[in-house]
């Protein structure tokens, strides 16, 4: 079972029985999806008769007991109906309600809970609780076989108070300004890589899955060392997060978030065009949250580094 949160790896729209996963997808450059050769479901269950799970598909319909094109037309030339199917438009509003969810609470934590000297303690811890529950949220909700709405939406609540606390001391504290900058990047990276993605320039593929996953374990495992060293040694611990190292692994954490937005785009591409199920939209919103949280955090390090006494 993969997981959406961009730190530990990637999922794809389905389960156990194979609806269709990102190393199921098509290639970039392979055979159209939608023909014999570009759908491994057309034409009905290519493994029927040796699959231990046949007859106990979660996304059968009624006395349908084996996989088919959602796509395939019958003898007269009708599409099967696909109103339980994952839509863009699905996608679109699961992602618009989680990321203005996390906005909401964002903006009200940024003036609810102030940051000036006799309040940084209260709200700066308040901020971290929310960070932790955050975190245990969106592990539970990648290790879970279903989508679960109210957990996304509560994932997306407390970060947005963990955002807006973070982003209102470095704000007026470390790079006045800075918040808004971030956002500014983090919105001009997901168009760029969209558009890259739409236009073909970006070939999401197994070589590129590998590499990505590769340098984002990479990545996190330095992070996870120079948090320990800064922990217990104190000061900025290797100096990852700060001066021309800190700019350096800026740069590499906003180019691993642009590489996890084209993996999201190909997952989301792939469940609609294999008709994941419309549940599934939920998922591809939490993993594009979380993917332009990270986008954003690296966005906020970079410019405080750039802008600070550092």
């Amino acid at each position: 079972m993969r997981s959406s949160n961009p730190v530990f790896s990637r999922r794809g729209f389905s389960r156990d029985n194979g609806h269709a996963q990102f190393n199921a997808a098509p290639q970039a450059g392979g055979p159209a999806v939608g023909t014999q050769q570009g759908n491994p479901y057309a034409g009905g269950n290519p493994y029927a008769g040796q699959n231990p799970y046949a007859g106990q598909n979660p996304y059968a319909q009624g006395d349908q007991q084996t996989y088919a094109n959602p796509y395939a037309q019958d003898q007269y030339g009708v599409q099967a109906p696909t109103t339980d199917r994952m839509t863009m438009d699905d996608v679109v509003m699961r992602t618009a309600t989680t990321l203005g969810t996390l906005i909401v609470t964002a903006a009200l934590a940024w003036w609810f809970l102030p940051v000036d000297a006799a309040n940084m303690g209260k709200s700066y811890g308040i901020a971290i609780g929310a960070g932790l529950v955050a975190m245990v949220l969106a592990l539970v909700q990648s290790f879970k076989r279903k989508a679960s709405p109210a957990l996304i939406l509560a994932y997306a609540a407390l970060e947005g108070v963990f955002l807006g606390v973070v982003s209102n001391v470095v704000d007026n504290y470390v790079a006045n300004g800075a918040a808004m900058q971030a956002v500014i990047g983090t919105m001009a990276v997901f168009t760029a890589v969209l558009v890259a993605y739409k236009a073909g320039w970006i070939r999401v593929n197994r070589r590129f899955y590998g590499f990505v996953m590769a340098a984002a374990m990479g990545f996190v495992l330095l992070m996870a060392v120079n948090l320990l060293f800064a922990v217990f040694g104190g000061g900025d611990g290797l100096g990852f997060r700060s001066g021309g190292l800190g700019i350096i692994f800026g740069i590499i954490g906003v180019l691993l978030g642009a590489c996890f937005l084209a993996l999201d785009f190909k997952q989301v591409e792939d469940g609609i065009a294999y008709g994941a199920p419309r549940e599934e939209s939920w998922l591809a919103a939490f993993g594009l949250t979380m993917t332009l949280v990270w986008i954003y955090m690296e966005f906020l390090r970079l410019i405080a580094i750039l802008q600070g006494d550092d």
